[in-house]
């Protein structure tokens, strides 16, 4: 698993509502956040961009 940090924006294209999370590469390439779904129950159709912390 990779240590660098990177900084993740989701946003929901249903409600509009956005989250700025802390998370790391998981080894399947994936960003582990702890994220689950969002406030209108949207678990599936969400934008998400990555960034490595500074």
């Amino acid at each position: 698993m990779s240590e660098e940090r990177y900084r993740i924006v989701i946003r929901c294209p249903e409600c509009k509502e956005k989250y700025i999370l802390r998370g790391r590469l998981n080894e399947d390439g994936q960003y582990e956040t702890g994220f689950k779904r969002c406030v209108c129950g949207n678990e599936e159709r969400l934008n998400i961009e990555a960034s490595p912390e500074t």
